[in-house]
């Protein structure tokens, strides 16, 4: 009896300890509170952002060639270099043209000389063409062969002209590929570029097309890290719109040393919305693949299904989903961080 005494007396100590084990273990469970941080809702301005890729093309920029075949004696400048408008870039071997120039002066002096004898054997004072008529020296210059002499000497004077390269306008020279002595072919002599502004395309979608048109300011940053935005204004925005659903925006931006022709770009176009509820980005998760946020309410996060009406970097327009019986108003308490796993009615806590 005695043995049986002492096992029902072990038996009810091991109990009475593991029932004072989990009334410690309730004793030290607290409810978990998140740490929040809130913003008050309000109707305010929104900036809302468009943006999208483009390229810039310098404002003027154009192959330069000869206008005429020849083997290249000269040239004057080099890739990259900045030439003024009127500048000789290059000539050509000039020897035969002007030969032909020389030839063609002669010709037309020898007309001339004609010209005179006829006109004296008509009885008209010799080299005096002012007091003949204006059908009969027309005739007499025809008969002399002077007219057509005159048109071979400027005939002539334009060909060697054509010897020499001028940069039609002020810009750098790029894609030079010639050298001395080589032959002009069917490529271009070089690339002329202004550099002194450019032109930037870049295509939005139709939805986006309200906040697009001609005069607005946009920011144009090169891909390039750490790479400054630059101003630019629409200058045209395309009258059709592509089978993609996008439309051509052109834009102008001032060329400096952090451009180049040909480079992508960042484009942003900027249009303000007024009077409308904004949040920061954090504030909006997502929940049953619906948009919501947490309203703060006496230490709780309430669910609020929201449909965010446009966005730029930083933050979202948004407004209640009616359509889940959301209600949303300025002066509620918004929960902008801390939110990522909360659920409807959770313990919160404001930081301080």
């Amino acid at each position: 009896m005695a043995s049986v005494s002492c096992v029902l007396l072990l038996a009810g100590c091991a109990r009475a300890s593991r029932q004072d084990s989990l009334r410690d273990t309730r004793l030290q469970y607290t409810p978990q509170v998140n740490k929040v941080d809130v913003v008050v809702l309000e109707h305010r301005p929104f900036s809302h952002e468009t943006i999208a890729n483009g390229h810039l093309t310098a404002s003027r920029r154009s192959p330069v060639s000869f206008r005429g075949a020849g083997v290249i004696s000269e040239i004057s400048v080099s890739n990259g270099q900045w030439v003024s408008e009127g500048t000789v870039m290059a000539r050509l071997e000039d020897t035969d043209k002007r030969m032909s120039l020389e030839s063609s002066r002669l010709v037309l002096d020898k007309a001339e000389l004609d010209l005179y004898t006829d006109l004296a054997g008509l009885g008209y004072p010799a080299r005096d063409t002012m007091s003949v008529p204006k059908d009969i020296l027309a005739v007499a210059k025809m008969r002399s062969g002077y007219t057509g002499a005159q048109i071979s000497l400027r005939q002539a004077q334009l060909e060697l002209d054509a010897t020499v390269l001028r940069a039609p306008f002020s810009g750098k020279v790029a894609d030079l590929a010639y050298k001395s002595h080589n032959a002009t072919g069917s490529d271009p002599f070089c690339t002329l570029v202004d550099d002194r502004s450019y032109d930037v395309e870049f295509n939005v979608f139709e939805s986006e097309l309200p906040y697009i048109s001609k005069g607005k300011t946009v920011r144009v940053s090169p891909f390039s890290r750490n790479a400054e935005s630059r101003t630019g204004t629409i200058s045209s925005v395309n009258p059709t719109i592509d089978s993609n659903g996008q439309i051509l925006v052109k834009a102008s931006v001032k060329g400096d040393s952090g451009l180049m022709d040909g480079m992508n770009v960042r484009v942003t176009a900027e249009s303000t919305d007024a009077d409308m509820l904004v949040v920061p980005k954090s504030a909006v998760v997502i929940r049953d693949n619906l948009e919501v946020l947490f309203r703060y309410s006496m230490g709780h996060a309430e669910w609020v299904y929201v449909h965010t009406l446009a966005a730029n970097s930083g933050e979202y327009a948004v407004e209640a989903n009616s359509e889940r019986s959301a209600h949303l108003a300025a002066g509620d308490t918004v929960i902008v961080s801390g939110n990522l796993n909360l659920a409807d009615g959770s313990t919160v806590s404001l930081r301080q």
